[in-house]
């Protein structure tokens, strides 16, 4: 994106960076290219992360897996874990018919026991390596969990490959007096292909049961395609918005100018293809859920393909987010392939119709630009539960015009040293730093 930063090959020599391997090599030559630019608005790099300076905040070389999890499917164990305290490990989520699945595994299950160990600390470096590497870098894992009445269940999980059900589930609430909420957990921008038809089903079911407030259950959604994007959008908007502007995609200077010598080696392109006049993407309104309001729970793990589609909505009707501020992320990527691996890194930003993109620190809910609510994750509770603390504000919201709950909900089983929403986002960012978080948009390739 900020290509006019990057300095002559005599002064930035790329072969200067090496490693131990190839990939690492590759990545510490791509982390100091995303160091070059800085933003005016924070005097820092585009892509500095203050949370994990050592890293990219969007840049990132793949070795393919990635392209495999947007094409839906996956190699894992099928669930994430977080913490809500530092001594309280949790299941996050769990995707339909993966492993953990199969094992009956839950949200908000508490992990006691990875491997035969209980030393599981957040706050102890090697506790926190150990559980990444459990969880993310093995191909077998044995689990001891506390289920919500006490009672405990131990699984061994092996990595397999299933296929990815981005819809991780879907209700519908009737709270009276003609409020008949949709709710939709949607986990991952996967390729349309694969998200179409889950999202068409559950749509189709808020529309034949009379739907007429949405709530949309990002907290986890890091992004991913932006075909996939759009379409969520077309669900959402008014059908009155049909051929409006949706959103612009600006992408840099050599790009507008047909200056592609490496993306043309991998890509059929035509000449202007990359000017701001052809990458206006209009509205398409899809299905006929009619709405004047849609709620978005977000956490810090909301990023890219999922800022993107809030941001498209936020002129054209009524937008709330409950939750933490979102990652920050206005910018998007065309996926380069280079031998084994696969360069993902910014070449272009979004505006929406009314040119607003500059979210680079994020969108933080109960603001005058974000309106809603700003409130901690509850991760003890599963997804749809009535008195899940975020689910709890928007549809209190919806009955009574306010945030303010008359009873406040409360985290199940937690512990004492529950974390603070940084203490938290840090963590998240640990957990999940092997998780790239794309605005993907596909070229044909030669």
């Amino acid at each position: 994106m900020w290509n006019d930063a990057i300095p002559s090959y005599s002064t930035f020599d790329p072969r200067s960076y090496t490693a131990d391997n190839d990939l690492d090599a590759l990545n510490s030559e791509l982390f100091a290219i995303s160091q070059l630019k800085t933003n005016p608005e924070t005097n820092a790099p585009y892509e500095y992360y203050a949370t994990d300076p050592t890293e990219p905040k969007y840049s990132f070389i793949d070795n393919g897996a990635e392209a495999a999890s947007l094409n839906g499917t996956n190699a894992d164990f099928g669930f994430e874990p977080a913490y809500i305290a530092d001594d309280d490990l949790r299941v996050k989520y769990v995707y339909p018919g993966s492993p953990a699945d199969v094992a009956g595994i839950k949200r908000g299950y508490q992990i006691t026991s990875i491997n035969g160990s209980t030393d599981l600390s957040s706050d102890d470096n090697t506790d926190l390596n150990y559980v990444i590497n459990a969880v993310y870098y093995s191909t077998t894992i044995t689990m001891v969990l506390l289920k919500p009445d006490e009672t405990s269940i131990t699984v061994t999980l092996n990595e397999t490959n299933y296929t990815v059900n981005p819809v991780i589930t879907y209700k519908t609430f009737n709270e009276g007096n003609g409020h008949i909420i949709g709710y939709i957990v949607f986990n991952s921008f996967t390729a349309l292909s694969n998200a179409q038809p889950e999202l068409d089903a559950a749509f189709n079911s808020f529309i034949a049961n009379g739907v007429n407030e949405l709530v949309v259950d990002l907290r986890y959604n890091s992004g991913g395609d932006g075909e996939t994007a759009e379409y969520l959008d077309n669900l959402i908007v008014p059908a009155a918005k049909t051929n409006t502007l949706m959103y612009t995609k600006y992408y840099n200077s050599n790009l507008q100018n047909d200056v592609y010598p490496l993306l043309s080696k991998k890509y059929s392109l035509t000449k202007g293809e990359f000017l701001p006049q052809n990458n206006q993407i209009q509205f398409s309104k899809q299905l006929t859920l009619s709405l004047n309001r849609v709620f978005f729970i977000v956490t810090s793990e909301t990023a890219s393909s999922s800022e993107l589609a809030i941001n498209n909505l936020l002129p054209e009707l009524n937008v709330q987010l409950i939750g933490n501020t979102t990652y920050g992320k206005p910018v998007g990527e065309i996926p380069i392939p280079i031998n084994n691996y696969v360069l993902y890194s910014p070449q272009l930003y979004v505006e929406n119709s009314v040119e607003k993109g500059d979210y680079y620190s994020g969108m933080e809910p109960g603001t005058v630009t974000y309106p809603g609510k700003l409130a901690a994750d509850d991760i003890t509770k599963e997804f749809g539960d009535t008195t899940e603390m975020l689910l709890s504000y928007a549809l209190n919201y919806v009955k009574n015009s306010t945030y303010a709950l008359k009873t406040p909900q409360v985290q199940g089983l937690a512990k004492e040293h529950t974390l603070s929403l940084s203490q938290s986002r840090a963590i998240s960012l640990q957990l999940n730093r092997r998780k790239l978080k794309p605005m993907l948009f596909s070229k044909k390739v030669k």
